[in-house]
This record gives structure tokens, C-alpha cells and sequence, in this order.
């Protein structure tokens, strides 16, 4: 199939390149030119502006910063619509607010444009090994169509519900794991303030119920002082403050996704925005006056 990707950092270079692995055709476009030069290092074909990417595939996907960029992406000049044709279909995989999703399916449909949001976990590691899972808001039967294609890049693709739920379900998604990581650090760091080993903890608990995909990953990561970058503290803040937002719009107090984004807030004034979101650690270092790692 003749694939449009629009956004080409972390986490779109790699799904990309397992598209071209599986055979599909990619059309790629990227304002950073050395990502896109990647891209196309790797087999993709170059787009010159996201209108030209649209006008030349039936599908096209992309994964972007947040809602702001979609929507100049999309609607904007230049953009997604201005090239699209009746009945391309947009999978937009970015994660935003579920508002914003709605409000680009609205103006996707009077192009009639299908679209559906499908954003995605696991970070880094999991895009290159194409294992993500993937969250799937729109029409079900759009989502049956093209549910195939998202297994190239994941190895979940789940239907949560109509236009925007891919989103709700990524901020759900987003508020568990940065709980879970400050959870970590905080409890990592009372281990080592007694003067006990994390690495022995670690291997003490990982296997019952305190066990987790994000302790499994994050854990190392801040026992050995390792924040390079799977998904940026700045990216989660984000995420956070789209959950933030929504959950005010529907009425749902967030008092734990509240003191969480205060912390990775505070990263972020420290110079720590692009560390991984694992760098909760170096919060509870600055409050406590010690280091989980050595």
C-alpha cells in the first residue's frame, strides 16, 4: 500500500521504517530536513509539504507534537486537506486532546476525509520493535479496514470507541504511567536513604503485585542514572495537561495527575524537559538530597 507519514521525530523514523519493512511504500514529509533525509535514507519517498504528501496516497498518517501541530498539519495551509482527495483516509497517531480530535474529524468530513485517532504506547523501544499498542477512535468499520496496517507498527491495535476516544484512552493511558514512575522513584528513593541496594529490591519485587511494565523498564533506568530519552519528560507534561484539561471538561478531579505534572513541571525549570520521563528520579534527588543511582 502507498502510505503519507507527516512527522518524523522519536517515534515516527522508526514506524516508518517497519512500514518499509513490511513492504508498503511510503511517502514521507518532516520540517527537520535530517529526519526526513533519514527517512528516505531508508527506502521513503520525499514529500515537499504535507498537501503534496496527501495528493499523492489513500491514507495518511501522522504522528506529531501535540494538538496545535495537527491542526496546522490538517487544516492549515499547505496541509493534509488542501492535498487530500474524496475518500483519502487520515490516521492521525499523534496523542492530543480528544476535543481536538473531534474537532479535525469534523472538518476531515466535510472534505469527506475519514479519519481516525490512534495514538499510541511504549515509547522509543516499542516503535522500533513495532510492539506499541495502539488506541483506536472513529468509525469501526473504518478501524476493521485498516486494522492490519496499524499491526505493522503494533502489536496491539485496540477499538476504544467513537472519534476521539483513541485519545481519552492515551490520556488514561499517560495518567497510570507517570503515577507509576513517580510511584518508582519515591519508593527507590527511600531504599537507598535506609541503605539498602536497589538492584537487590528490584530483583526482590519485580515479581509480585508491586511489578509492572513501567517499573520493569524504568527502574534500571534510574538505578544506573540512564535518562536518555524513550519519551520526553516535556512530551509527558503535555500529556498530563491534556488530561488535566479534559478531565475538567467532564467533570473528573485529578488531584495525583495534578501533583505528578507539578513534579515533571519542576524537571522541566531545572533544564531536565528533553530527559527521559524516568528523570522523575532526579525530583525526588533534589528533595531528598540523594541519588537512586550511583
Amino acid at each position: 500500500m502507498k502510505i503519507g507519514f507527516i512527522g518524523l521525530g522519536i517515534m515516527g523514523k522508526p514506524m516508518v521504517k517497519n512500514l518499509l519493512k513490511a513492504g508498503h511504500e511510503v511517502v514521507a514529509f518532516d520540517l527537520n530536513k535530517s529526519n526526513l533525509d533519514e527517512a528516505v535514507s531508508a527506502g521513503a519517498q520525499r514529500g515537499t509539504s504535507c498537501s503534496d504528501v496527501a495528493s499523492k496516497v489513500p491514507l495518511v498518517i501522522t504522528m506529531l507534537p501535540n494538538s496545535p501541530h495537527v491542526k496546522a498539519v490538517v487544516l492549515g495551509k499547505d496541509g493534509v486537506l488542501e492535498g487530500a482527495k474524496e475518500g483519502t483516509i487520515l490516521i492521525d497517531m499523534s496523542s492530543i486532546a480528544p476535543l481536538a480530535s473531534q474537532e479535525i474529524e469534523k472538518a476531515c468530513a466535510e472534505k469527506k476525509v475519514r479519519m481516525l485517532d490512534a495514538p499510541v504506547s511504549g515509547g522509543e523501544p516499542k516503535a522500533i520493535d513495532g510492539t506499541l499498542a495502539i488506541m483506536v477512535g472513529g468509525e469501526q468499520n473504518l478501524f476493521e479496514e485498516v486494522k492490519d496496517l496499524l499491526l505493522v507498527m503494533g502489536a496491539t491495535a485496540v477499538y476504544c470507541g467513537s472519534i476521539g476516544a483513541g485519545n481519552t484512552t492515551k490520556l488514561a493511558n499517560q495518567i497510570v504511567v507517570a503515577l507509576n514512575i513517580a510511584a518508582v522513584a519515591e519508593a527507590f528513593t527511600l531504599v537507598k536513604k535506609a541503605g539498602v541496594d536497589p538492584h537487590l529490591v528490584f530483583e526482590a519485587i519485580k515479581g509480585g503485585l508491586a511489578g509492572s511494565t513501567v517499573m520493569n523498564a524504568k527502574a534500571p533506568m534510574m538505578i544506573d542514572s540512564n535518562f536518555k530519552p524513550g519519551f520526553k519528560i516535556d512530551l509527558h507534561i503535555k500529556d498530563l495537561a491534556n488530561a488535566m484539561d479534559t478531565g475538567h471538561g467532564v467533570g473528573s478531579p485529578l488531584p495525583l495527575t495534578a501533583a505528578v505534572r507539578e513534579m515533571m513541571e519542576t524537571l522541566h525549570a531545572d533544564g531536565f524537559g528533553n530527559d527521559d520521563h524516568s528523570a522523575l528520579a532526579r525530583y525526588y534527588e533534589k528533595v531528598s538530597g540523594t541519588k537512586i543511582g550511583e
